[in-house]
């Protein structure tokens, strides 16, 4: 296939649709299908080539308040020309706001099928920055994009609700791999452990964007447990607001990679706060460690927590209750290590490539669906 790949952020932004456009990169460069990605410019040297794909970038601007976030400029008509220059078979719009409503008008045009891949709640994350009433008109935004595109793929069942309930059509459950090689319990390290925790207490662990969105401040209600050690993984525009927050926190920074799997592995306990997730990457890179999780019950861990059996999920904005259920498992070894077996156990099987492979099926459908106008027919229009 020739697959164009139309992203919102791409590498060196690292984010969750940055992590998975990677691993669907690799898998289409292992099939030898040809790739074309169009993504905003970058403030770093950014590679032209990556996995197989070519890199076109478009100017871009950042975004009030993070820096590294870019929002390319431009409008249907670059975007259109790039698409017709390359002539793909598929249209992958991920996570589309901005970049991916100019990308579905133009894949409408040249009759190319699109497959448009909900991952941020850019809706809730008006609200969550004090912009409200912005909130209606990003919906507007989110539905005219995933109308006009052939087909949604959406992370999780309050996912497919949510666009359900505004109308949107044509939806696919499409959830997320995990690396069970990278993330497993053998990579546990006593090193790491004596770094983070050096009196030896019990490690809780968070990992992601310090963002508003994440809500991190709400872990504030785990301090003064006894015998533990806060351990905050990750880096963001809230960072210097949360070590005043949480004052006794390790702040680990930014982790990628096998460090990254290190810190995973050697954590007791694996937290979670943010309500705006759609799924929620780190959750099951956690069980894949061989941790059990404590996150709230609204978003994407609904349906990667099985509460009391891989972990805990809190009534949303109850953080009483989220220290009941860490301390339940930081003072049960026993109970902690069987939920830790039963969270390892549950993610086996969910490989990125089991997940690519169901995506390229999908992208099947969708070319058969709409079948392409060759491009001497297009130019011809």
């Amino acid at each position: 296939m020739k697959v164009a790949i139309v992203a919102e952020s791409f590498f060196p932004e690292m984010n969750g649709v940055t992590h998975s456009l990677l691993k669907i990169l690799q898998h289409l460069d292992a099939r030898g299908d040809q790739v074309l990605v169009i993504a905003p410019s970058t403030l770093e040297n950014a590679p032209p080539t990556l996995e197989g794909a070519v890199i076109r970038r478009l100017p871009a601007i950042p975004l009030a308040g993070y820096r590294n976030i870019r929002v390319a400029m431009g409008g249907v008509v670059r975007v259109k020309a790039l698409l017709a220059e390359f002539n793909p078979d598929v249209v992958h719009l991920a996570s589309p706001f901005v970049l991916g409503w100019r990308a579905v008008r133009a894949a409408a045009a040249l009759n190319i099928p699109s497959v448009a891949v909900y991952q941020t709640d850019i809706p809730g994350y008006a609200a969550r920055y004090g912009m409200p009433f912005l909130e209606n008109w990003a919906w507007q935004r989110v539905k005219r994009i995933h109308c006009a595109a052939t087909t949604t793929l959406v992370p999780s069942s309050d996912s497919f609700q949510k666009l359900e309930a505004h109308g949107i059509p044509r939806m696919e459950l499409w959830r997320r791999g995990v690396d069970i090689e990278r993330f497993h319990p053998e990579k546990r390290s006593a090193e790491f452990r004596q770094m983070v925790a050096p009196q030896g207490q019990k490690i809780i662990g968070y990992v992601g964007r310090l963002a508003l969105e994440k809500q991190v401040e709400d872990l504030a209600a785990l301090a003064a447990i006894p015998n533990t050690r806060l351990v905050i993984v990750g880096d963001g525009p809230q960072r210097e607001v949360l070590e005043s927050i949480l004052p006794e926190a390790c702040f680990a920074g930014f982790l990628g990679g096998d460090e990254l799997a290190t810190a995973m592995a050697s954590f007791d306990l694996f937290v979670h706060p943010g309500e705006l997730e759609t799924f929620c990457q780190t959750i099951q890179e956690a069980m894949a460690s061989g941790v059990p999780v404590v996150a709230t019950g609204r978003g994407g861990p609904v349906d990667l927590v099985d509460s009391s059996r891989t972990g805990w999920l809190y009534e949303p904005g109850d953080l009483t209750q989220l220290r009941e259920y860490v301390m339940d498992l930081i003072g049960d070894d026993a109970k902690r290590a069987a939920f830790a077996t039963a969270a390892f156990q549950q993610v086996q099987g969910r490989s990125w490539h089991v997940v690519c492979e169901q995506l390229m099926g999908i992208y099947a459908q969708a070319i058969n669906e709409r079948p392409r106008v060759p491009a001497t027919l297009r130019a011809s229009k």
